[in-house]
């Protein structure tokens, strides 16, 4: 877990950490190198522009080095707080809450899940459902 350009820092890192590697596990994956990176907002839409060609703000990004042959999961996984806050109080969902959302968003694109079309979105906030029951703060 890291901070560039940002004041937010991670509330129960050991809990979280343990929580996204039984994730991973349950995905019959394992877990290789992930780095969490909390940042402005931004530095968030200068990512946006410089690698992926898009001129708007989201929570999370995502770059997969994972190795499918070895199912070993890793990547970096960058996070707008700001965005993530603005989120919770448009969808009614708490801070913490929409933050592990998209904390384990991140790794569930690492282990394979899509979300572009309807249907893989559909199947990617069942699975976020489905670890954030496994979640107990």
């Amino acid at each position: 877990f890291h901070n560039d350009g940002s004041p937010f820092r991670l509330a129960h890192k050991r809990r979280v950490a343990a929580w996204v590697a039984d994730c991973i596990a349950r995905e019959g994956w394992h877990t290789g190198d992930i780095a969490y990176v909390f940042c402005s907002p931004e530095k968030h839409l200068e990512i946006n522009r410089t690698y992926l060609g898009h001129n708007y703000a989201t929570d999370v990004i995502t770059f997969d080095y994972s190795d499918p042959e070895a199912r070993t999961v890793g990547g970096d996984i960058f996070i707008d707080p700001a965005t993530v806050a603005d989120n919770a109080a448009r969808y009614g969902a708490t801070r913490s809450g929409e933050m592990l959302r998209v904390l384990i968003h991140g790794v569930l694109h690492l282990c394979g899940y899509g979300d572009k079309t309807p249907k893989e979105q559909h199947r990617m906030r069942a699975k976020e459902d489905e670890c954030l029951a496994l979640y107990s703060e």
